[in-house]
């Protein structure tokens, strides 16, 4: 059931199997994004040129895309596989967040 948390699947949930590397490299990636985003607000509060502005925030949405399918990329190869082998709500949960990530992340 979409939005549901049952053992380990939906919101609130924790994830399972989160590799170091993947969870270290977007930290990194979202200080940076952190950092663009504060460079975007001074750029609006010295009244910079608005194409340029406008590319930085293009840039921005491009970099939190790329969080969000490294993010499901991860997603897919640890808590997806582990709902995959319980039983067959579980599964069928599964299936239903995938379909709702997938969409949300091919915007």
């Amino acid at each position: 059931m979409p939005g549901q948390t049952r053992d380990g699947v939906g919101p609130g949930a924790h994830a399972v199997g989160v590799d170091a590397a993947i969870k270290a490299a977007n930290l990194k990636h979202l200080k940076r994004i952190e950092g663009q985003v504060r460079g975007i607000a001074q750029m609006i509060e010295e009244d910079r040129y608005c194409a340029d502005i406008i590319q930085q925030a293009a840039a921005v949405q491009e970099s939190l895309r790329s969080v969000a399918k490294n993010l499901l990329r991860n997603h897919l190869t640890h808590c997806a596989v582990a709902a995959m082998s319980q039983d067959g709500d579980k599964r069928d949960d599964m299936i239903e967040e995938l379909l709702e990530l997938v969409a949300k992340v091919a915007r």
